[in-house]
């Protein structure tokens, strides 16, 4: 099933200029256009809204969300739990003030003694830890790169870019139960490496080709994306990049 602009504002609560504006900024890209020019979101770009709102809720800018949720290690369960925690600090420390207004309105009727110390109870201007751990997550320089440099390409480059990236995948996979350090092996990737620098926005240097390597692996996350191309697909990765990286220093 698909949505229209504005049958999603009327579902939210939003407006149609916000999701406009979404769009223009590459944050939420409905799925399909028609060819009258409507734009239909599917129940994805629903999900995508969701996390979207309740970052938007928790005080993040729209750039960060933007950056955050086109990560590639983003994971929406996980995002949902730390949402979660954000938003019980939040009521904690809401229902802490609600308490001190209580209170300084008895103190203020003579009903009530109260310290200075109380009188701000409540009011916190540290740092959240919890959305400290969802820019380190999710946002860094270099998602911030990819996500340029792809949003600046067409939108039939965009589909060459992923066409060229699973071929890629797929041919490394067939080749995944050889040695990583097989010439074919690191043809392909070097093929890989070759991609990245091209496509990506940022220039990997050897030692963090290497390192990417190691993510694939240390990363759950993104072990499962690369393994659905073929079960042990991101180890075999790992292994070849390490071979090349070394060897081409």
């Amino acid at each position: 099933m698909k949505w229209m602009v504005k049958e999603v504002a009327e579902l939210v609560g939003i407006s149609v200029r916000t999701l406009h504006h979404y769009d223009k900024i590459g944050l939420l890209t409905p799925d399909e256009m028609t060819e009258s020019g409507y734009r239909l979101y599917s129940a994805e770009n629903l999900d995508t809204l969701q996390q979207i709102l309740f970052f938007k809720e928790l005080d993040f800018p729209l750039k960060e969300i933007k950056e955050m949720i086109s990560s590639p290690s983003f994971d929406r369960q996980e995002a949902l739990k730390l949402q979660r925690h954000m938003l019980l600090q939040r009521r904690e420390r809401i229902d802490r003030l609600i308490a001190t207004i209580d209170k300084t309105t008895k103190f203020e009727k003579g009903e009530k003694q109260m310290s200075n110390k109380e009188k701000f109870d409540g009011f916190d201007f540290s740092h959240n830890s919890y959305k400290e751990e969802a820019r380190r997550k999710w946002g860094d320089e270099i998602v911030d790169q990819s996500t340029a440099a792809i949003e600046n390409k067409s939108t039939s480059e965009q589909h060459e870019m992923g066409e060229k990236m699973t071929a890629i995948y797929k041919k490394l996979a067939m080749l995944k139960d050889t040695s990583p350090e097989s010439v074919e092996a690191q043809v392909g990737i070097n093929e890989w490496y070759d991609f990245l620098n091209q496509h990506t926005g940022h220039h990997y240097s050897l030692d963090a080709f290497k390192g990417l390597g190691q993510l694939y692996v240390d990363d759950e996350r993104f072990m499962q994306n690369i393994d659905q191309f073929g079960n042990g697909l991101a180890t075999f990765m790992r292994d070849a990049m390490k071979i090349y990286a070394e060897k081409s220093k």
